[in-house]
């Protein structure tokens, strides 16, 4: 049984991109709710994220983006950065704490007062590029923290699953050229946002270390837990991960609005205790579980909770 933490603020919920946007401050709330509930919340220890430091943010980001970041945060309404992605007063101190509490959760791992932890946060952060905003993400949270990992703890291979239904382009590109992270992720294929062909295995001394799985709408848990087993289970035993990193998009869920997979609250149990498996092999049981998407309110709440339930038992 492993010792799980927490990252929550209630600064997350200042990041408002308008009524009817799908990233809502409401998806937290719901998280939050529901593991109180279901008593999961008193099982958890809390871990207060603080704002990432941009020496931290610079590793992944160009200068010139965080100034932009800065220059454009508006002091009321909202101003656009891409056709799905605004800043309101609250949302760049929402995406420096949402960094920051990977950082925060990366420490409390590295120090031994957690073996894992999940980070409910947002904005969220697989999209974004080095100098780009895109698909509702700032701040590139997991890659972030797969830096801070190497750079704060001396750690030499990351690997990173990232679950969500849609690819991570910004994750991918982060790193396709570095062999210390393995980056692995099933996704909808086509779908938003066209990347992530079975083809792109990163490149120069990089290549081989990005392992992209196209999937076909429809397809839920036995194919996500084949797609585990068969292909990340053998790469991540060969790359020995010393700290794995979850990219913890639940919107393959079978009800969410955004996208067209089939996975259940159960598959996403399974997927955990795969991932599990292998930190528990390779990394001392190491995980950061990072929240991504999941847009249906009652499969996201009730997914994370078996999905942090996964971890406790791990």
């Amino acid at each position: 049984m492993g010792n799980t933490g927490l990252v929550y603020d209630p600064r997350y919920l200042d990041h408002d991109m308008g009524a009817g946007h799908p990233e809502s401050p409401n998806r937290l709330r719901a998280i939050m709710r529901q593991l109180e509930q279901s008593g999961t919340a008193t099982r958890l220890t809390m871990i207060e994220p603080r704002e990432a430091e941009d020496e931290w943010i610079t590793q992944i980001h160009t200068p010139s983006y965080l100034a932009m970041l800065k220059a454009h945060a508006p002091a009321h309404g909202r101003v656009s950065l891409d056709p799905d992605t605004s800043m309101s007063p609250g949302s760049l101190t929402a995406a420096y704490l949402a960094a920051g509490g990977a950082l925060a959760a990366v420490d409390a791992i590295m120090s031994k007062e957690v073996d894992h932890v999940f980070c409910a946060v947002r904005p969220p952060g697989h999209h974004a590029e080095a100098g780009r905003a895109m698909g509702f993400c700032l701040f590139n949270n997991v890659a972030i923290a797969a830096r801070y990992v190497q750079q704060r703890y001396g750690l030499q291979r990351v690997l990173i699953v990232d679950w969500d239904v849609h690819h991570g382009n910004g994750t991918q590109h982060s790193f396709e050229d570095d062999s210390s992270v393995l980056y692995f992720s099933p996704h909808q294929y086509p779908h938003y946002p066209g990347t992530g062909r079975a083809t792109e295995r990163g490149r120069g001394a990089g290549e081989g270390f990005t392992i992209n799985v196209p999937m076909e709408a429809g397809e839920g848990d036995e194919e996500y837990r084949a797609v585990f087993q068969e292909s990340l289970v053998p790469a991540a035993d060969a790359f020995k991960p010393e700290f794995v990193i979850i990219s913890a998009g639940f919107d393959a869920h079978k009800d969410d609005p955004l996208a067209s997979m089939g996975l259940t609250e159960e598959g996403y149990e399974d997927l955990t205790g795969i991932v599990a498996g292998i930190a528990k092999r390779h990394a001392g049981g190491r995980i950061l579980s990072s929240l991504e998407g999941g847009y249906h309110l009652t499969s996201l709440a009730a997914s994370v909770d078996r999905h942090i339930q996964a971890l406790l038992a791990a």
